[in-house]
């Protein structure tokens, strides 16, 4: 196990402080009103967002329901014709 040297602890804290001083810098010459820090509209958005997933995922939900219902409808009449086929040749309907 390596220990780190006190160069590169100076130059880890180095960086730490000219990123520190950059943010800064940039907040404060930034045109920031108070609104900005809001954070509302981003929850509003994250929401609207998880808000539409939902309503994608069921619209999917509805289309497989529909698309399984149509196939059931499609394999009773398949088997009542398959059936109705088959009946008179085994003598059921005389």
């Amino acid at each position: 196990m390596s220990t780190h040297t006190p160069a590169e602890w100076a130059a880890a804290g180095s960086l730490g402080l000219t990123s520190i001083s950059l943010i800064a810098l940039a907040l404060a010459f930034a045109d920031a009103d108070a609104a900005y820090f809001d954070p509302r509209p981003a929850a509003r958005r994250a929401l609207a967002a998880a808000h539409q997933g939902v309503v994608h995922a069921g619209h999917d939900l509805n289309r497989v329901l529909a698309h399984a219902e149509r196939a059931a409808v499609h394999a009773a009449i398949t088997a009542a014709a398959a059936l109705a086929l088959l009946l008179p040749a085994t003598g059921g309907t005389r």
